[in-house]
């Protein structure tokens, strides 16, 4: 009868306290890099702001002068009411105007879109994917080609100087489309098959299932949309001819002009054009990632 002795193994070296002092350190030295970068880039990027703040509230000659204050001795509050009363530039009347029309942009984007993504992810038909290849060729159409024919038929509509002008023929975008289906095509089936058992129909499931589900990648999509539709100028120029239906885009413009550049009104109007977009992007910023990263778009 044979006896197996137990195996007897060798204890580890101890570490040596170099060792976790390196890698302490080199912790330490890449947290410090990773400040300094994060730093560095938040500097840069507050700069702009910085400047927009200081020249909203000096004079044309502290902005255009040759002695730099960092910031101006006076603080020209007034500027903010010269922005307001000035009558050749109704600038509250163009925040209003790109608040409706955005707002109203961004509602018809995303339920025509939603819908078109929808029906293209989900309806079976056999002629889907023509359609949807047709609707990505729209993509490479350059805007150039489009926009004489697009203000010819919203001129002979008579919706020159309307909301309806500014707003309609925006309201079909081909990426948000191409978005919506690579969403909705990763979306879960399981909940819609339940949704048909309780006798609910594409419809149904889209309105009831479907989109209180996916309010995420919604969110993502407004902000997106709003923004571009805010910072919309060509259309919005051509089609509000009247300064009552100038949006705020076009009421900048008019501070620079072939005679004259009021530098100061300039910044003000500015400053106040960019408020209304921070407040949506601090607000719905987690959603815009949370939604992006939804789409099914990687690398």
């Amino acid at each position: 009868m044979t006896t197996t002795l137990p195996e007897v193994r060798e204890p580890a070296p101890p570490s040596s306290g170099k060792v976790r002092r390196g890698r302490r350190g080199g912790g330490v030295m890449s947290s410090t890099g990773l400040y300094i970068a994060t730093g560095s880039a938040a500097f840069f990027f507050l700069v702009p702001f910085y400047l927009l703040v200081r020249n909203a509230l000096s004079t044309d000659a502290e902005i255009t002068g040759e002695n730099w204050k960092f910031f101006p001795t006076d603080l020209q509050w007034g500027n903010v009411r010269e922005l307001f009363t000035d009558e050749t530039v109704p600038f509250a009347q163009s925040l209003w105007n790109s608040a409706v029309v955005a707002t109203l942009h961004t509602v018809g984007v995303l339920l025509v879109c939603s819908l078109a993504g929808y029906g293209l992810a989900r309806i079976p038909y056999r002629h889907a994917n023509k359609v949807f290849y047709a609707v990505l060729g729209t993509l490479m159409v350059p805007t150039a080609v489009t926009f004489v024919p697009s203000f010819v038929l919203v001129s002979s509509l008579g919706w020159v100087d309307t909301y309806r002008g500014l707003i309609v023929p925006g309201l079909f975008s081909g990426f948000t489309c191409f978005l919506f289906r690579q969403y909705f095509l990763g979306f879960p089936r399981e909940l819609e098959e339940a949704a048909r058992v309780d006798g609910l129909g594409y419809w149904g499931a889209y309105w009831r299932i479907v989109v209180p589900n996916s309010l995420n990648f919604f969110a993502a999509m407004a902000t997106i949309t709003f923004i571009n539709g805010w910072n919309s100028f060509l259309w919005p120029l051509v089609i509000g001819q009247d300064p009552g239906s100038w949006t705020v885009q076009v009421a900048l413009s008019n501070y620079m002009t072939n005679q004259t550049v009021i530098f100061h009104l300039i910044f003000m109007a500015t400053a106040f054009s960019i408020l209304p977009l921070v407040f949506v992007f601090l607000f719905l910023q987690r959603w815009l990632v949370q939604g992006i990263a939804q789409t099914g778009i990687k690398g």
